[in-house]
């Protein structure tokens, strides 16, 4: 059994203004993974962050990291967590060289030249390593506080919209960089609003919603279990579905979506029997189709549909 390196169990979270931001958040992140922790705006991820990163404290419950209990022993936790907020801070008055030297400092820890050099490097920011860093642009303060969260060396690595502002090409180089650390060992909590990304990158995902916990597992499970699959089929354009016939058709919770016709099938019931059926039950309620096809879920449709957004 894989160990865990972050357990939170029962985590609540409410404000003065009797705000819920957290209503008992319990979730693992096994040691090494590279874990997608996912949700809509407002979800409760970025408080989730913070107390991890000890600018907010819980209402109650708690956080296991790495066998150290979080908030007895913080010194230690904050010592072995990097994290990437959302916000752009840095100081204008010193160069990214200096910025990180410092803060191996604020660890207390020497400052390691050689690693501080292959992290400038691998970040892209060597050329500007002596410069001031008002002169670097919103991408470069970006990744700069990606060189800030690694310059100590920690074994979880807590990542916050690092890509937000962040070109493709530098995206792409950013998230090989980040495989190249989760595979020699370093364990990565990844928010991100760019799905496909985390579809791509991630081992293991959670969805938040509404300060809860709608699902949390392997993402290969969850894309097994979870995801459906669509047959769809287009008719003449303009054609709609009408109510009688979605009555007809309801085990298939029929939809309109971009003019088609689409039928839910369960990904592991998808035989071909099952295809059968709903599209011979298609065509005798409402003849044959222009054209037909079979779709699946990706990550985005299973996020879209577990928190109620709109995917029309």
């Amino acid at each position: 059994m894989t160990p865990t390196a972050l357990s939170v169990n029962q985590l609540h979270k409410a404000y003065s203004n009797g705000k819920e931001a957290l209503k008992g958040v319990s979730l693992s992140v096994p040691e090494g993974s590279f874990f997608a922790l996912l949700g809509p705006n407002g979800a409760g991820k970025s408080t989730l962050i913070n107390i991890m990163a000890d600018t907010v404290v819980p209402t109650s419950g708690s956080i296991e990291f790495l066998g150290h209990d979080m908030f007895s022993e913080r010194l230690w936790c904050k010592a072995n967590i990097g994290v990437v907020p959302q916000e752009v801070a840095f100081d204008p008055f010193f160069t990214p060289r200096e910025v990180l030297s410092m803060v191996c400092g604020l660890y207390g820890q020497k400052p390691d030249m050689k690693w501080i050099n292959e992290l400038l490097e691998h970040l892209e920011l060597a050329e500007y390593a002596d410069k001031n860093t008002r002169q670097l642009s919103g991408g470069m303060r970006r990744r700069l506080l990606v060189a800030q969260a690694l310059v100590h060396r920690p074994p979880l690595v807590v990542l916050d919209e690092p890509t937000a502002g962040v070109d493709v090409k530098l995206r792409r180089r950013l998230w090989d960089y980040m495989r190249e650390l989760n595979t020699s060992g370093t364990t990565i909590l990844l928010t991100t609003h760019y799905l496909e990304e985390a579809e791509e990158l991630c081992d293991h995902v959670a969805i938040i919603d509404r300060g809860s916990v709608i699902t949390s597992s392997g993402m290969e499970k969850l894309l097994h279990e979870v995801a459906g699959s669509y047959l769809w089929l287009r008719y003449r354009d303009g054609w709609e579905l009408g109510r009688a016939d979605a009555e007809a058709l309801s085990e298939f919770n029929p939809r309109m979506h971009e003019g088609k016709l689409c039928l839910t099938l369960n990904r592991m019931d998808l035989q071909q029997s099952t295809f059968h059926h709903a599209y011979e039950s298609t065509v005798q309620r409402l003849g044959p189709p222009l054209d037909a096809g079979v779709c699946e879920e990706d990550l985005e449709d299973v996020f879209l549909r577990l928190t109620h957004e709109d995917t029309t």
